[in-house]
């Protein structure tokens, strides 16, 4: 296999190998990675993941993207070591062939331990064998942050600093952040999610900070992508037919998930339909709707607050992959096939309102217990159904957080308190430790170059 190189949708940046795009994380002209080609499976060699665990398949499948890079050996070890948790498929009662795909069991009970775990042990290699430290700037809305945060503690030469908004997550999810120490600091901005996605970007071309070596672990990192094209097909290989199209319904807020299931696709998966429901940011179905994209300005604060992303970063992605191209400002520099778009994706926006009364329906109607991303899901593959009969195909709606990360809500709504993993439980007991700043960007960048002078 030749050695995938990736370009930017900037389309003005050299290529880059996986090591050099992992480490740099945005591409020095502002735009985002993705492979210049796409390598491709046989629908044999995809029906043959069926009887392969887990981490067997992330083997298979980011090899095509490691040779060059990654010996077979290490990513075979790293990959054993990143996924030692399980991955349910749960059949929902009254919809044969539709399964919930729970994502939800890994050390931080949300679907970005799949992909920070994979990126912390290959990033922390490469550092290793580089003899160079590295800062890891993350902005979350809420499950990322605590993800990256677990996956990268202590490992060696890497300092990871997290923003998230101070008002905007919950408190489980503030605490998988502000309860780690040593290598980790967690950051509470006074603003919003696409205030802290702001302030990271910028950092990233900024040349006053050239002098410090950073790279990012949010989706704008094409290492975040590629892990997360796995459970795709992990999921397909299970519940559809040797080369039957299957659907997939997944929660979007800056659309990194969803952008794994355009690259399995893209890898020859086949895949009937990408259901791509958002909460009240609203930007993408209106741009599906009327080719005009118009950001969603401040973003609106939703109780699926992991997806309170009023300018997606990975539409530029998405954009790029039908055609086009969007700059990082998300600016329309050349439209995508508008067309192939809507043949291919779905999308609806969930209110809050319809996002409460879905998590009631499914535990009433189907014993289904979700979350509300996990509801948005749910409630925008019913949306679909509702125009499009599903006539047996298989479906797989992604449920991202588990349920106990939103206990009040689920208390409030259901009448009970879902069960909580040992995980989210220890962190009761831990001491809380953060520091705090407007959106002030020569705040953050003093506060950068500070924390690096005191490694």
């Amino acid at each position: 296999m030749a050695t995938v190189l990736f370009h930017s949708t900037n389309e003005s940046a050299p290529p880059a190998n996986l090591r050099e795009a992992l480490l740099i994380g945005q591409a020095p002209d502002g735009g985002l990675y993705l492979p210049r080609a796409f390598p491709r499976f046989t629908l044999d060699e995809i029906a043959g993941f069926a009887q392969r665990p887990y981490h067997e398949i992330a083997v298979a499948v980011l090899a095509r993207f490691t040779e060059g890079v990654l010996g077979a050996d290490a990513l075979a070890e790293l990959c054993r070591d990143a996924y030692d948790f399980d991955v349910p498929l749960e059949p929902v009662r009254g919809f044969p062939r539709v399964h919930i795909l729970r994502l939800d069991r890994g050390p931080t009970a949300s679907f970005k331990d799949f992909a920070a775990r994979w990126m912390a042990r290959l990033m922390g290699r490469f550092v290793r064998e580089t003899g160079t430290p590295l800062t890891i700037l993350t902005a979350t809305s809420g499950d990322t942050g605590s993800a990256v945060a677990s996956a990268f503690h202590g490992v060696e030469g890497i300092r990871g600093i997290v923003l998230f908004p101070s008002r905007e997550v919950s408190e489980r999810q503030r605490k998988q952040m502000t309860t780690l120490r040593g290598n980790i600091r967690a950051i509470a901005v006074d603003g919003k999610f696409d205030d802290c996605q702001a302030l990271v970007k910028r950092a990233f071309t900024d040349p006053a900070l050239r002098f410090i070596p950073l790279s990012s672990a949010n989706s704008i990192n094409i290492g975040r992508l590629l892990p997360q094209s796995v459970y795709y097909f992990y999921a397909a290989s299970r519940l559809a037919r040797p080369g039957e199209p299957i659907i997939f319904a997944v929660p979007s807020g800056n659309f990194g998930d969803m952008m794994g299931a355009v690259i399995a696709g893209r890898m020859g998966l086949p895949i009937r339909r990408l259901v791509a429901p958002v909460n009240g940011n609203d930007a993408f179905p209106r741009f599906l709707a009327t080719g005009r994209y118009e950001k969603v300005e401040p973003s609106r604060a939703c109780l699926s607050n992991a997806m309170n992303v009023g300018h997606p970063s990975n539409l530029a992605r998405l954009v790029a992959v039908y055609g086009g191209r969007m700059d990082e400002t998300g600016a329309l520099r050349r439209g995508p096939d508008l067309t192939a778009l809507r043949r291919d994706l779905f999308s609806s926006s969930v209110s809050d309102e319809q996002t409460r009364a879905t998590i009631r329906q499914a535990w009433t109607d189907h014993q289904l217990l979700l979350e509300p991303h996990g509801a948005v899901g749910w409630r925008g593959f019913l949306d679909y159904v509702e125009g499009e009969p599903l006539n047996d195909t298989p479906a797989a709606v992604l449920e991202t957080a588990h349920p106990a990360k939103f206990p009040e809500e689920i208390e409030k709504i259901l009448g009970f308190t879902p069960e909580v993993p040992a995980p989210l439980a220890a962190l009761d007991k831990r001491s809380e430790a953060c520091d705090r700043m407007t959106v002030d960007y020569e705040a953050f960048r003093e506060c950068l170059i500070e924390k690096h002078a005191g490694r």
